[in-house]
């Protein structure tokens, strides 16, 4: 957006009073004037020189001398600070203007995957900024192993009761790497079930976590993610915390083989304390169509309040990419090649977890 154009209001020293404001010469009769209309001849003073300010060094002395400027009252350098500050609040409101008036007449794009890139840019990532770098203090490590161009899959521990690690893992990628690429999270079918949930998983780029989806973007060029555990690793007991969960039959290997994009594991330590699960209602899950129902120190004793997430400590650290592209095509029909790669990863992933908690000083700090 080209920045708003200020136009000054009319410069002090213009004004009567202004102590820049050269004076003009007089030419009738009174002190220092004659009284023909003339000016008085100046007398040169003691020692040769003539009052008033000397020529530079170097500087022709019969060339008129440039007036010099007065400085700045304190009044007018307050009322400078005043305009640029209004000029980036009038950038951010027509800003907002122009993205409210874009969505009224639909002049915005959308790819065949439903992802809205301006509004994830300006509302969804903004959102959630806040919460990554405030409440959760994100910290980020190894972002130059997810490459600047091209497809890779990223590929997460999960946890957390909610699928919180997911969208903060989607801030960490586009806000700390240097091309703020974008993260493209695959998702599970109960996402898009839900009213509400299913339109903004669309419009902040996450698709159904199916091969054919996941090759598609990879073969554009988009960085996926994806997180095996599922809801094995989301909903399990606060005492297997980050302990990894089957990796199911690895599909995301023969998908990566597929593309020839570069496996980067990735693991996540502080979404495992965000809401303690102590206790799953089977029951009221069955009957609400979930896959659990999670019961926490708060939650459901606190009510809505009980929602709200612990203050914890994270890190997310982005392992060394593993390459798929030097395999042959057939390759991704090979069993035996992708349990060899899932181990791979998984075993990368659970390592890295074990060594972050031991460097971890404390849940919340």
């Amino acid at each position: 957006m080209a920045d708003a154009k200020v136009i000054p209001f009319d410069d002090d020293r213009s004004r009567s009073g202004g102590g820049s404001r050269p004076a003009r010469r007089r030419t009738g009769s009174g002190s220092g004037g004659r009284g023909d209309g003339s000016t008085a001849p100046v007398s040169a003073l003691p020692g040769g020189r003539l009052p008033g300010p000397s020529p530079e060094a170097g500087a022709d002395p019969q060339e008129p001398q440039q007036p010099q400027e007065t400085p700045e009252s304190p009044e007018s350098a307050v009322s400078s600070v005043g305009e640029a500050g209004g000029g980036g609040w009038d950038r951010r409101i027509a800003g907002g203007l122009a993205f409210l008036r874009r969505r009224v007449t639909g002049d915005y794009e959308v790819d065949e995957f439903g992802y809205d890139k301006e509004l994830t840019d300006q509302v969804l990532m903004s959102a959630l900024r806040p919460l990554a770098d405030k409440y959760f203090r994100v910290e980020v490590k190894g972002i130059e192993n997810i490459p600047s161009d091209g497809g890779a899959l990223i590929v997460a521990n999960h946890s957390g009761t909610l699928p919180l690690d997911g969208l903060m893992l989607q801030v960490a990628v586009h806000d700390n790497h240097p091309a703020e690429r974008h993260l493209r999270l695959l998702a599970a079918d109960l996402v898009f079930h839900l009213p509400v949930v299913n339109e903004l998983a669309r419009k902040a780029g996450h698709t159904l976590a199916c091969a054919e989806d996941a090759q598609r973007l990879l073969e554009l060029g988009e960085i996926v993610g994806v997180m095996p555990e599922g809801f094995k690793g989301i909903g399990k007991p606060f005492g297997d915390r980050y302990k990894l969960q089957r990796f199911g039959r690895g599909g995301f290997v023969s998908t990566a083989l597929r593309a020839g994009a570069p496996i980067v594991p990735c693991s996540i330590v502080g979404a495992e304390e965000i809401y303690p699960m102590i206790g799953n209602a089977k029951t009221l899950a069955r009957l609400l169509g979930f896959p659990y129902f999670p019961i926490t120190p708060t939650f459901p004793w606190l009510g809505p309040l009980g929602a709200v997430p612990l203050p914890t400590k994270w890190t997310i650290q982005f392992g060394e990419p593993i390459p798929t592209d030097g395999y042959p095509p057939e390759a991704a029909e090979d069993p035996m090649l992708m349990f060899n790669l899932t181990d791979q990863v998984r075993e990368q992933i659970q390592h890295t977890l074990y060594k972050l908690l031991v460097q971890r000083r404390s849940v919340f700090f």
